[in-house]
């Protein structure tokens, strides 16, 4: 640790989720256990082009482990499609005297960490969350965990509202490029069918499923779909137009598409749930809060020892330490184990 002058600087980007106060927590408790001070960077990239902060301490911070959210706040800036912000980000590292950055987000806030790390050799260290759990390079981020316990018990309600008027209710989940959450949501409170991006919706066999489930005595469903299902590989249901900096389209509407399909092909009465941003929202599980925590642990310490470009990962129950590019890789898709434990109840 010899030799460390500057503060630790931390920034949250892309989409909130449960855990990321947590994070911070830690971080700021480990950095100052070793005598360092924490900066903390507002609204993600944005932030640090701009040369927005907020001090940082355990005093503040300190009882932030069941908040949600996060208290940096968040953007989708991408600094590499804005003109000049690249050398604003690296003058503002060394106005704000940071010795290092750790950045937590998903693949487009970390993908800029690594860019920086590589390309312009600014010191930075990886946090990787997302609620939708597809960065490659880690089991679980967290934020998933909390999630999947709001989603399923939204779908645990559904049930009994869907069985009082005898409907179908086709509940949208969140889920850009794979479909973990309606997944697990789906599995887990017993939904008739799951619809995930791995695979094409085909809709003549989600309405033959429904009818057979009818035919045996079951006398509503309930089917759960990841906002980036699709009915042909590449078409996604989304808001036309609706792009971020990172080249991300807005999606959302495929469960209501799917529902007027659902009610034309079965002459079942079907509604639409769009979990939305509730999923996002509210106190962490016990999970993601323990998870955050060894994260934000093990992030201070790569940022003490000066062991930049590497993002924490959970590898089975273990926190590992793998360069923040291998999260760049591509998208963690559901196995075909997950894909077939999804079939198996349809």
């Amino acid at each position: 640790m010899g030799g460390f002058m500057g503060s630790i600087g931390i920034l949250t980007g892309g989409g909130d989720c449960p855990g990321l106060n947590a994070v911070i927590r830690a971080i700021v408790k480990k950095a100052e256990d070793a005598g360092k001070s924490c900066v903390g960077i507002l609204e993600g990239w944005r932030g640090m082009i701009e040369g927005e902060t907020m001090p940082l301490d355990t005093a503040s911070t300190g009882d932030m482990v069941a908040s949600g959210g996060t208290i940096l706040g968040t953007s989708r800036t991408n600094p590499f499609k804005r003109e000049g912000a690249v050398e604003a980000i690296k003058e503002n590292f060394s106005k704000l005297d940071l010795e290092v950055l750790i950045a937590i987000g998903g693949d487009d806030t970390l993908g800029v960490a690594a860019r920086l790390f590589e390309e312009e050799a600014l010191p930075t260290v990886g946090v990787p969350k997302t609620i939708d759990n597809d960065l490659p390079g880690t089991d679980f981020t967290f934020g998933f965990d909390t999630a999947v316990n709001i989603a399923t018990e939204a779908v645990d309600r559904i049930h009994t509202t869907a069985k009082s008027h005898r409907r179908c209710i086709v509940v949208e989940t969140m889920g850009r490029h794979v479909g973990w959450i309606a997944a697990y949501t789906g599995v887990a409170s017993g939904a008739d069918v799951v619809l995930v991006p791995e695979k094409p919706i085909d809709v003549d066999k989600v309405a033959e499923i429904l009818k057979r489930n009818r035919s045996r005595g079951k006398e509503y469903n309930v089917v759960v779909v990841s906002e980036g299902a699709q009915f042909q590989p590449g078409d996604y249901v989304s808001k036309a137009g609706e792009v971020d900096e990172f080249g991300n389209v807005r999606l959302g509407g495929v469960g209501v598409v799917l529902a007027d399909l659902i009610e034309d092909k079965t002459g079942y009465e079907t509604r639409t749930v769009v979990l939305g941003h509730i999923q996002r929202g509210g106190a962490p599980s016990t999970f993601d809060r323990i998870l955050a925590t060894r994260f934000g642990l093990k992030a201070a310490e790569l940022a003490l020892e000066r062991d930049y470009g590497k993002m924490v990962a959970l590898r089975g129950n273990r926190i590992d330490v793998v360069p923040i590019k291998e999260c760049l890789t591509g998208v963690k898709a559901l196995d075909d184990e997950f894909v077939a434990l999804t079939e198996a109840f349809s």
